[in-house]
This record gives C-alpha cells, sequence and structure tokens, in this order.
C-alpha cells in the first residue's frame, strides 16, 4: 500500500495540564505529495498543533506521524533535526529575519545545517529570492524591507533547500490584502515547482485560494 507524502494515523496530543488539555483527538489525515492545502480553524482549534505534529517540531501522545514513508515516532531527536532540515521548510506569521544580516544572507542561514558550502547557500538563496521577485532587494535588510517583502524573504528561506513539503502558519496575518496576496502567488509558485504547501489559517477567504480544506475544530479534524 502507498502512503500519502504526509500521513497521520489516530493521532492526539495531550498536554498535562490540570485538567488535560487534549489539542487534539484521534486525527487521521491524508496529505498527497503536491498538494496545496488550507488547514482551517478558529483560535484554538488544534490547527498549530497538527502543523507542529506533521512538521516534526512536536511528537503525539498517542498515534503515528509518517512523511514520505517514514514513521516520525521511529526517528532519533538527531533523524527528526535532520528531517526538518532536510525536507520541511516552515514560514510563520513573524518574519523571524535577523535585523544585522542581509535578505540574502537571512535566506542563505536557513540552510546551515545541510551541509552545503558557503558559495552553494548563497548561490541558491539568491535563486530562491528571484523565485519571490526580491533579487533587487537581496541586500537590503528587513529594517528597510516591507512587511510583505519580509514574508517573502520568509518565504525564499523555506524554499531554499528545496524541500519536499512546505508549512506555512498564518503567513498572511500581519500583512494587508495586496502584500497577503502576493505572499499568496509565492506559496502557489513553490507547489508548481514540486513542493507539497500546507498552510494554517482562521480566515476563509484565504482559504478558499487553496485546492483543498481541512477543517479543525475543538481538536477534530471535519474535511
Amino acid at each position: 500500500m502507498t502512503m500519502a507524502h504526509l500521513a497521520l494515523r489516530q493521532v492526539s496530543k495531550i498536554y498535562p495540564t490540570k485538567p488535560p488539555l487534549a489539542a487534539l483527538k484521534d486525527v487521521t489525515l491524508d496529505i498527497d505529495r503536491g498538494e496545496l492545502v488550507a488547514v482551517v480553524g478558529p483560535s484554538g482549534s488544534g490547527k498549530t498543533t497538527l502543523l507542529s505534529l506533521m512538521g516534526l517540531l512536536d511528537t503525539p501522545t498517542a498515534g503515528e506521524v509518517w512523511i514520505d514513508g517514514v514513521n516520525a515516532a521511529a526517528l532519533s531527536e538527531a533523524g527528526r533535526s535532520r528531517a526538518r532540515s532536510d525536507q520541511i521548510g516552515f514560514v510563520f506569521q513573524q518574519f523571524y529575519l535577523l535585523p544585522a544580516l542581509t535578505a540574502r544572507d537571512n535566506v542563505a542561514t536557513g540552510m546551515l545545517y545541510q551541509g552545503l558550502s558557503a558559495a552553494e547557500r548563497r548561490l541558491r538563496a539568491d535563486a530562491a529570492l528571484e523565485r519571490v521577485g526580491l533579487a533587487a532587494r537581496s541586500k537590503h535588510r528587513p529594517g528597510e524591507l516591507s512587511g510583505g517583502e519580509q514574508q517573502r524573504v520568509a518565504i525564499a528561506r523555506a524554499i531554499a533547500g528545496d524541500p519536499s513539503v512546505v508549512f506555512a502558519d498564518e503567513p498572511t496575518g500581519a500583512l494587508d490584502q495586496a502584500s497577503g496576496r502576493m505572499v499568496v502567488d509565492c506559496l502557489k509558485d513553490a507547489n508548481r515547482a514540486g513542493a507539497t504547501v500546507v498552510v494554517i489559517t482562521h480566515d476563509l477567504a484565504l482559504a478558499e485560494l487553496f485546492d483543498r480544506q481541512v477543517h479543525v475544530l475543538d481538536g477534530e479534524v471535519r474535511q
């Protein structure tokens, strides 16, 4: 049986508060290679927890998370870190750019743990910035860029290492409508280039711009 690119099997995440908080409850979900998916839900629904588990940033309390046919539970912490570095790109609502570095160096720094030479990282950074329409701004620091440009730098950082999947958590949440649409276009371009793209959002109008919507409510997936 061929497994989906991303597969969750009866996944639960329970935080040991008093009383315990069940952020996800018995979730089973398949996302095929090359899909463009929006995970939709209100604040507190569990969608960011879902991203953390699919992105190997956290481990489930119960169930299995598979990526590219590999059960993440079978990986050591070092193996999970390597999988994140080699296979996954992340984009967040906050840009997390280093203010002292140029756009080019911010993108290149995102590939530090891939075993690439400094020259190769710079070449890939330049190519990624060109893909998001910022080749002419590569020597600018974050403080010299608009919010939309900073988020496109963050997308360039996410795609520069050629990941098989890109996760974006509320990527347009801090942007005006025009800038947000440019960010969506960049994510769609990454998808057309071959990446599976999963966008976490509470914005139903934004979700409609993607090929598939997965709804999360009270820790449960309702497709």
